[in-house]
């Protein structure tokens, strides 16, 4: 089937006008490292005022699993 009517321009630009994104909501921890909101510090591991990931245990595991892929080549 046909597309039964043609759009004008006008009509097309004003459905496109909601179309525009937003700048993210970006807070900062304690330590001033910018995050996103409701969510953990990726540098810190700290959410609302506690620990919640130690990253650099999470540092040591990326590393071992980084070398065990070069080690498997």
């Amino acid at each position: 089937m046909t597309v039964r009517m043609r759009h004008t321009r006008s009509q097309t630009k004003q459905r496109r006008s909601h179309h525009a994104l937003s700048n993210p909501a970006i807070a900062e921890d304690s330590s001033g490292n910018p995050h996103l909101r409701h969510r953990m510090s990726p540098t810190t591991g700290i959410y609302r005022g506690r620990k919640v990931v130690d990253m650099g245990a999470r540092a040591v595991r990326k590393a071992s699993k980084t070398k065990e892929k070069a080690n498997a080549r």
